[in-house]
């Protein structure tokens, strides 16, 4: 139960133990395990290799070329007075576009106010016309084409397309003439014939 006896100076050693000695005179054969890993994975290890060279150069490569742009990024950090000059050259632009824009609106609303007078004088004219008896309906006419004329030569003239009608005069679709092939004919009078 206990751990042994002690060994003394005259007891045999444990079998499986060596001297020191014996240990060092007989080294492992390192070169011989080199070789054979070399052996097993040589080709995968140079290749790794070429990898690693290509992946260094083509970082090599982007970090020359980046620099530029670094300094390009520094030079507009540098110039803000061109900056500042193209923001305010940018507002005066806008600023011009909607002062166009808003002279625009104003003479809209001028035509549209020119309208609204026409329109109004010529109802004042038909109604004074109705209380005297006279017809209103040339005095419409003539203001109207007055209105338009004025309107077309302050505006673009537009070319009407030619209308046709979508059927002929003789149409009538009551008595079926002039609809085509889709007429109505009513049924033959007379007995009817059943089984």
């Amino acid at each position: 139960a206990a751990a042994g006896p002690r060994r003394g100076a005259g007891a045999a050693p444990p079998p499986g133990w060596a001297p020191c000695r014996e240990a060092r005179a007989h080294p492992r054969p390192v070169p011989v395990a080199v070789s054979s890993v070399l052996a097993s994975y040589g080709w995968y290890m140079l290749l790794a290799v070429v990898a690693v060279y290509l992946l260094v150069q083509k970082v090599s490569r982007s970090l020359a070329a980046r620099p530029s742009g670094r300094r390009g990024a520094a030079e507009a950090a540098e110039e803000p007075d061109v900056v500042v000059r193209r923001q305010e050259a940018l507002a005066a632009a806008r600023l011009r576009m909607q002062e166009e824009l808003n002279a625009q609106a104003e003479r809209y609303k001028e035509k549209q106010r020119q309208l609204e007078e026409e329109r109004r004088r010529q109802k004042i004219a038909m109604w004074e016309s109705m209380q005297e008896g006279k017809s209103y309906k040339g005095n419409l006419k003539l203001n109207q084409q007055e209105v338009e004329s004025g309107a077309s030569a302050s505006t673009v003239p537009k070319s009407k397309p030619n209308k046709k009608p979508l059927r002929g005069g003789g149409y009538n679709p009551l008595s079926g003439e002039g609809g085509g092939t889709c007429s109505w004919r009513p049924g033959r009078r007379g007995p009817s014939t059943g089984g």
